[in-house]
């Protein structure tokens, strides 16, 4: 299972959030506290930033295949880059799906930055094909990778770009009861995990069809980050964070305000 990272709010420096805390994205990659498999985050990392100042540029993205703790780079980055909306990943690669930069996330579309914590079990020989065959010729050409992950955020594309009227959060819901009801006949066990934003919007799925639910929590207004919400896989540091409910939707407004909303 990989570890996620999604902020949105005030302008801060990026290595806040990737480096400084006690818990941090990097600490997670190699001392996860609660993935329910595996034991590191070492098949690659990225991490996703909207413009702190011009408001409708497409977003950037930094990925490696090395551990995050490798790259020397990223420190210098971190600091030296700010942002109101980060997305940030360490990669724990589901088996048979290749450690490569092609694979890494966050994928990006125009607009949106997408981070996945999950799997479909046994994905190429499962929802590979009943997934390519739901989406339409442009969401369907935009797959350039071979994960399960690209494939749900291809699912969350195909959503926007068939009804311009649809949010963030109704095009991951119904993304994910699409799942549910492709999964449903052989009885596939997936999980869904997603970080998903616009730079404006954060939201966030905790879903899994099976027991074990993998983790995902948010925190809202801490003294260390005032005016601004943080959501991931496991806390950073010590504070009020807040367990997402199983099979929920956690949406974050441009105002910072939260709601919840169960997946049926």
């Amino acid at each position: 299972m990989c570890r996620l990272l999604g902020y949105l709010g005030s302008s801060i420096q990026l290595d806040r959030l990737l480096i400084k805390p006690e818990h941090s994205l990097i600490v997670q990659s190699y001392t996860p506290n609660e993935m329910t498999s595996g034991l590191l985050n070492a098949d690659g990392f990225g991490i996703g930033w909207f413009h702190s100042e011009q408001q409708y540029s497409p977003p950037y993205t930094y990925k490696n295949v090395l551990p995050i703790w490798n790259d020397a780079n990223l420190p210098q980055l971190a600091r030296y880059i700010e942002s109101k909306c980060l997305l940030g990943y360490v990669r724990s690669a589901t088996s048979n799906l290749s450690v490569d930069m092609i694979n890494c996330q966050p994928f990006s579309h125009q607009d949106l930055l997408f981070v996945h914590n999950g799997f479909i079990d046994n994905f190429r020989k499962t929802l590979y094909r009943p997934i390519r065959n739901d989406l339409s010729d442009f969401a369907y050409q935009r797959i350039e990778g071979t994960t399960d992950s690209e494939h749900i955020f291809s699912l969350i594309v195909n959503e926007l770009e068939t009804n311009n009227n649809l949010s963030l959060q109704e095009a991951l819901s119904n993304t994910i009861e699409r799942l549910i009801q492709l999964a449903q006949p052989d009885e596939i066990s997936f999980s869904a995990n997603i970080v998903l934003s616009n730079g404006k919007e954060l939201t966030a799925s905790r879903y899994c069809n099976r027991e074990d639910s993998p983790t995902l929590y948010y925190i809202k207004d801490d003294s260390l980050y005032s005016n601004a919400v943080i959501i991931a896989s496991e806390p950073l540091f010590e504070g009020d964070w807040i367990s997402c409910p199983e099979k929920s939707i956690i949406g974050v407004g441009e105002n910072l305000e939260v709601n919840v909303d169960r997946i049926s």
